[in-house]
């Protein structure tokens, strides 16, 4: 935990004083092992960074003065469309796309995912905000994505892609693509990553008509929770 990420509810009053219990608590006290007057880095979800100061530490909680008056980092100008992945997948990808800045994820069903993974208690608002939360306090971020599912692989296409590729580059993960991944492209992408078989012909069509340009990280075949943070790292 890089940053205590600070929640409306955590604060004590109208005041900088929070009063943190559970998870956080135990880690600032197991992890960091702080004492009394230590300071910690902090955030405020959805605010600014800063420091706190530890002013009560008990086996129960964990209290603290908060000064915040630094913005958090810049987002990357990516909007990622993910294919639905398993939920173990689909944990580790929100949490390294978060840690890396994406601010906009669309979940996607396509030809080659699972029916069931829509099920998943991982897409319950409180499972993706679990996730994200854990990538922001990896990354010294504070600034939760905006994630949007999409059960209708065509339609979507279709219907709202145009807009969201209309001032940007658009990509397409595709293993046989015979164009390598770009490196720093310096602008605004949509980036459409696919199940672990890769998205169908049909749906690679689809995305080319929209304006997507598919490409390729190489021979070597990567899971998707290695892809993503691959293909980021190198269009940005």
């Amino acid at each position: 935990m890089n940053v205590v990420v600070l929640q409306d509810d955590d604060f004590v009053g109208s005041g900088s004083r929070v009063r943190l219990t559970g998870r956080r608590a135990e880690h600032i006290r197991q992890v960091h092992r702080v004492q009394l007057d230590d300071e910690l880095r902090v955030g405020r979800l959805n605010g600014d960074l800063g420091t706190a100061r530890i002013t009560v530490l008990t086996d129960d909680a964990v209290e603290m003065n908060v000064t915040l008056d630094c913005p958090p980092p810049p987002a990357l100008p990516v909007t990622l469309l993910l294919a639905l992945p398993r939920p173990k997948t689909l944990k580790k990808v929100l949490q390294a796309a978060t840690a890396m800045g994406v601010k906009d994820i669309v979940l996607m069903k396509t030809w080659r995912v699972e029916k069931s993974f829509w099920d998943s208690p991982v897409l319950q608002e409180s499972g993706l905000r679990e996730q994200m939360l854990l990538g922001l306090e990896q990354a010294g971020d504070t600034i939760l994505p905006r994630v949007t599912l999409r059960r209708r692989f065509k339609p979507f296409v279709e219907d709202e892609l145009p807009a969201l590729i209309r001032n940007a580059r658009g990509f397409v993960a595709h293993p046989v693509a015979s164009s390598p991944c770009p490196r720093a492209v310096g602008g605004p992408v949509v980036l459409a990553v696919g199940p672990e078989g890769g998205f169908i012909p049909y749906e690679i069509e689809l995305l080319a008509a929209c304006g997507f340009e598919a490409v390729s990280l190489g021979t070597r075949r990567l899971r998707v929770e290695h892809a993503v943070p691959a293909l980021l790292a190198r269009l940005f």
